[in-house]
């Protein structure tokens, strides 16, 4: 299986925010972002994979602005670090307003998609990833303690066990 770059399987959507996307005060309800947020990053995932995948965990989405009526958003989505069957994905919101001004970062989450195979719908090996830049390198090292705290999290792992996430709190 052949290892791949970052910016291989990297994914750009773009969307409007019409009125039945938002809420009674004009902003563009979170539920509506979360859900193309899926999208674009299981498009990105499967690119990666080269296979279909399913959404395995979502973590701390961030609402930092709110998305207006007749906001124009572009959704980036990037994987940042493959494992066994998984792969994490960054995904970016930006939004803007139609004519391209006042353009701003509004959200962003990691997503964690594992590829599954066509015939068992059970998971496969997903390919390598290979970060070329600093700051793919950056995402690539950080994948590893957000994993770590994801089965924290979950309770699939004892926090005693989680070197990564010990380490980073023993640096400095």
């Amino acid at each position: 299986m052949k290892a791949k770059k970052i910016s291989e399987s990297e994914t750009i959507m773009t969307e409007m925010i019409m009125p039945n996307d938002t809420n009674p005060i004009g902003n563009l309800m979170g539920g509506n972002l979360l859900r193309w947020m899926d999208i674009i990053g299981g498009i990105c995932a499967g690119k990666h994979c080269e296979a279909y995948v399913v959404t395995a965990s979502v973590d701390n989405v961030s609402f930092q602005k709110p998305i207006k009526l007749g906001d124009v958003i572009t959704l980036k989505a990037t994987v940042t670090r493959a494992f066994n069957t998984s792969v994490e994905v960054n995904v970016d919101v930006y939004a803007a307003d139609i004519k391209g001004g006042n353009n701003r970062m509004c959200n962003h989450a990691y997503f964690t998609f594992v590829g599954i195979s066509d015939d068992t719908a059970k998971p496969i090996k997903v390919p390598p990833v290979v970060p070329l830049s600093k700051e793919e390198q950056k995402l690539y090292d950080g994948a590893l303690r957000r994993r770590e705290m994801r089965l924290i999290l979950a309770g699939r792992l004892k926090p005693k066990d989680a070197l990564e996430v010990k380490n980073l709190f023993l640096e400095s």
